[in-house]
């Protein structure tokens, strides 16, 4: 039996549930594949700059974002000893029309899925489908799948796939097969979420370093914590332990980690906004993962097949801009498909507007690492000046605030404001 719709989105993700709510509100219908038997919220925190907040609320879900997350007001530089380097500020305090909102990943996951099974019918997202394979012909893809539980081939047919399936994307690999291994810059990262009475920063993002190109990351995620007079501590420590290089594609985002091996990284470390033992000692779990990306690709898809989020364009967490850019990348490929005569021609103009500028944020990410940890001849700390040129360039890489704040609305045509 063949299932069918508009467009399939291969991943559950928040790429690929965007997609699926911008598609439907456009009047395009959407099928979502994700290969997890149950979509749960996963991850720890992750910050949704400006940019990715105005298309939530174009989308009518500014308010339940409000309600998860924390908006960043600044984000600090600090070395190792806790001294603020820099500081700039982020959000509405940047000149921003929208905030920029500190969350929780999975909640955020599932926030955009209640919304897709609301707006659209739980049929609209089918879970435990892996997709292997797809056909294209003139008019349209057949996507060949696997039902995890039953253990059966499932067929769809559409008019266009949108691979939203991350970074081990098995879409992306069918369409480009030479495209190595991924890439890593010899950092592993573990990552935590900590219940604390209080973070001294406040709303602010606090990013540190030391002499050693070691680095550390934490903010607030949580606005239910803080209503009940608590704070919920999203934390990311960044150490180098090997030579960069190409890595195997089997690594698991979620893989947990251990606290002996991430402790003596920070022994020398005193920060009077945070204790930092305590702190990895009291986290909810602690995960671990190697920092890595991708070179950027020629091109993306072709014909009625494209990619969207860290499929098309991963990069390291260093602009905290991930979910950002593929929350725009879905609001641009349904503008895209609502106004084009044809798929073909809307998959090619949503390649256009966005594969130049996300592959020039993958490469002013491996910049930001770069100076934010010293990766540089001269031996010490980043400072606050290098912090501040660096920054600079992200934000006109990214988008300045007068661009975003007086940019057109991604809402097609004829389609109301949710």
């Amino acid at each position: 039996m063949t299932h069918s719709a508009d467009v399939l989105i291969a991943g559950g993700g928040i790429g690929g549930l965007t997609a699926a709510l911008s598609l439907h509100a456009a009047g395009i219908e959407p099928l979502v594949l994700e290969s997890a038997r149950e979509i749960r919220p996963l991850g720890v925190g992750i910050n949704l700059q400006p940019a990715a907040v105005r298309e939530l609320d174009e989308l009518g879900l500014l308010d339940e974002l409000a309600a998860l997350g924390v908006p960043a007001e600044q984000h600090l530089f600090a070395d190792g000893r806790g001294r603020t380097l820099f500081a700039e500020p982020r959000g509405t305090a940047a000149g921003y029309n929208w905030p920029q909102f500190s969350v929780h990943r999975g909640e955020l996951q599932m926030m955009l899925r209640d919304a897709v099974v609301k707006r659209l019918g739980p049929e609209a997202l089918r879970t435990g489908v892996q997709v292997e394979d797809f056909t294209e012909s003139a008019d349209g893809v057949r996507v060949h799948a696997l039902d995890r539980a039953a253990g059966t081939q499932l067929t769809f047919s559409a008019e266009a796939l949108i691979a939203a399936d991350g970074i081990h994307s098995t879409i992306r690999a069918l369409l480009h097969p030479e495209q190595g291994p991924l890439q890593w810059n010899g950092v592993t990262m573990w990552r935590g979420v900590t219940e604390a009475d209080a973070f001294a920063p406040g709303n602010a993002v606090v990013i540190a370093a030391d002499d050693k190109n070691t680095q550390f990351v934490a903010y607030q995620i949580s606005r239910e914590a803080l209503n009940a007079g608590r704070t919920r501590i999203n934390w990311v420590a960044l150490v180098p332990t090997g030579e960069p290089g190409p890595l195997s594609a089997d690594v698991n985002w979620n893989a947990p980690g251990t606290i002996d091996d991430l402790l003596p990284h920070y022994a020398d470390w005193h920060a009077d906004w945070a204790d930092l033992p305590e702190l990895f000692a009291r986290s909810e779990q602690i995960l671990e993962y190697p920092m890595v990306d991708r070179d950027p690709l020629p091109s993306w898809g072709r014909g009625r097949v494209t990619l969207l989020g860290d499929a098309a364009h991963p990069g390291y967490p260093s602009g905290a801009n991930g979910g950002t850019q593929a929350v725009i990348d879905a609001r641009v490929l349904a503008y895209h498909l609502a106004v084009a005569p044809s798929v073909p021609s809307a998959l090619a103009s949503y390649e256009s507007e966005r594969r130049e500028v996300t592959s020039a944020i993958v490469l002013a990410n491996r910049e930001m690492d770069r100076v934010g940890r010293n990766k540089s001849p001269e031996p010490g700390a980043p400072s606050g000046e290098a912090m501040k040129r660096v920054t600079a360039a992200y934000r006109k890489a990214v988008g300045e605030a007068e661009e975003l704040n007086g940019r057109a609305s991604l809402t097609p045509p004829g389609v109301e404001r949710r």
